[in-house]
């Protein structure tokens, strides 16, 4: 797929980020010079403050999403300010959907209520004629099911029901095929690739579970008992009690792609243990969901503790901060609720132009370009943090504003690149999609050991299929200044994240 290029709106934008974006073309001295006036307009504008409390954070965001990314139709834009598509189905605009719900939900704002009707109203309806992959309605059945939480929407409850069906019967017997045919192929039969992924059996149990609760049908129940098994069964770590997200099935063997962690599907088994708990009765349930959740405190978080999501735009955070909130409440589980503010802390203490969150809590947001994919997660984690700590604030606002920008425009063509620097927080930057939109990843080594997450740096990924100028790469903090070494090294080819690729423009650091 060829590139595609923005025509950003100069009066949204500063003129320098503007001219950042266009300087792509004139060769990477350019582009640093470009991007550290860009960045210097950023951190300096006084537009947006860096913070405020929790219940105002939360408000706002779902202010972003009401007259930002909703188009007033009923359809979501999945970019903006510049537009990249606009549509109500799968897990970027399911993403923004499920966050209103829990604005509703966990805040009580009732101006979202209008939204979700009009969403429920033009949201896909899955029939037997349809084409598509096996995740596309599991994603659409959970927002279904929110909206007819919200609303009341019978249509909505019916949609979810289609959706859930879809999947799981007769139709969708074509993904149940392979050499582990207990889990669905992300497409029928295989027959555009051999991937097989939990967000589709993660989803569907989280589905069966919530249509169980409105319904009381047990086939329903059995369904997600039987998706959560095979869950645990095939994606779950034993050894670190988290859960890879693919798995390739080429028909003769089932080959696990592993360390492979999203945030969407250890978020979504945390609250299909959480729940199951709480519907059967059996505390294993709760166990394993608890044991999932501790994993990622500690295993997924950067040196200050901040949960750092290293997987490319193409997975979203909402479910992960959903999970943890399942805990928190229902679960009674004081880390959960800790991990929650620690994110909030760090999330909240920066936001973009228009009030955008970046895909990384322990990073700046984006500098002009924000996606559903990133920018969802922060808005679900600002519905929590406001139910739990109203007026609670940030610890430290404006934190990545007294960043300086690093200008170091180099690629990873020998064995190894080494970026060593004094400081508490780094922001590597370059382009998403960069030899757009998939294949081409690198390795990440911290002070000499490599993040517990591989995906490490998946670059070339960009779910909107669109380059994304001057966004985050990575990003890491410690608690306090030193020094440190990030060491980009390789990636591995095993078939999803392709081969390897690496481009930086530069980095911002915070001493």
């Amino acid at each position: 797929m060829g590139y595609v290029r923005f025509r950003v709106p100069s009066f949204v934008l500063p003129a320098a980020i503007i001219a950042s974006a266009v300087a792509v073309v004139a060769g990477s001295s350019a582009i640093i010079r470009a991007h550290e006036a860009a960045t210097r307009a950023l951190l300096a504008s006084p537009a947006d403050p860096p913070a405020g409390r929790y219940l105002v954070l939360a408000a706002r965001s779902i202010g972003l999403l009401e007259h930002s990314f909703y188009n007033g139709s009923g359809l979501w834009h999945m970019c903006v300010p510049s537009i990249c598509n606009t549509k109500n189905r799968d897990w970027g605009a399911d993403a923004l959907t499920n966050d209103l719900y829990l604005g509703w939900r966990l805040t009580g704002n009732r101006s979202v209520l209008p939204y979700l009707r009009h969403l429920a109203l033009s949201a896909h309806l899955w029939i037997p004629s349809d084409h598509g992959s096996s995740d596309t309605p599991a994603w659409d059945a959970v927002a279904d099911i929110r909206e007819y939480q919200a609303t009341g929407s019978r249509a909505a409850l019916a949609k979810a029901e289609a959706a859930f069906g879809w999947v799981t019967g007769a139709r969708a017997r074509p993904f149940a095929t392979g050499a582990c045919p207990a889990i669905d192929y992300q497409w029928g039969g295989g027959r555009r690739s051999d991937l097989k992924t939990l967000e589709t059996g993660s989803n569907l149990a989280k589905a069966g579970l919530l249509l169980y609760q409105i319904t009381g049908q047990h086939r329903y129940l059995a369904a997600a008992e039987a998706a959560y098994a095979a869950a645990r069964r095939y994606f779950l770590s034993r050894a670190s009690q988290l859960y890879t997200a693919y798995i390739l099935d080429n028909g003769r063997t089932c080959k696990v792609l592993p360390g492979l962690y999203y945030a969407s599907v250890n978020g979504n088994m945390i609250w299909d243990g959480t729940e199951l708990a709480r519907i059967t009765g059996d505390p294993a349930f709760l166990r394993q969901a608890i044991a999932t959740a501790q994993a990622v405190r500690a295993r997924l978080s950067d040196g200050a503790g901040v949960f750092a999501d290293l997987q490319a735009d193409n997975d979203i955070t909402g479910p992960l901060v959903e999970g943890m909130y399942a805990l928190a409440t229902d679960g009674h589980q004081r880390f959960a609720r800790r991990w929650l503010m620690t994110a909030a802390s760090a999330a909240g203490a920066d936001i973009g132009p228009g009030g955008t969150f970046g895909r990384f809590f322990d990073g700046p947001p984006p500098a002009w370009l924000a996606t559903a994919w990133q920018v969802s997660g922060g808005v679900a984690l600002m519905q929590a943090a406001a139910a739990l700590d109203p007026h609670g604030a940030p610890a430290a606002p404006g934190f990545w504003r007294r960043a300086r920008f690093v200008p170091d425009g180099r690629s990873l063509t020998g064995p190894v690149l080494r970026i060593t620097f004094t400081g508490r927080a780094i922001a590597i930057l370059g382009t998403l999609g960069a030899r757009c939109c998939s294949p081409g990843h690198a390795r990440v080594f911290v002070d000499g050991t490599e993040t517990f997450n591989r995906v490490g740096i998946w670059q070339d990924k960009s779910s909107p299929a669109i380059q994304q100028f001057d966004q985050v790469l990575f990003a890491w903090r410690w608690r306090r200044p030193g020094r440190h070494t990030i060491a980009i090294l390789p990636g591995i080819d095993e078939g999803v994240l392709g081969g390897s690729f690496f481009s930086m423009i530069g980095y911002l650091l915070v001493r």
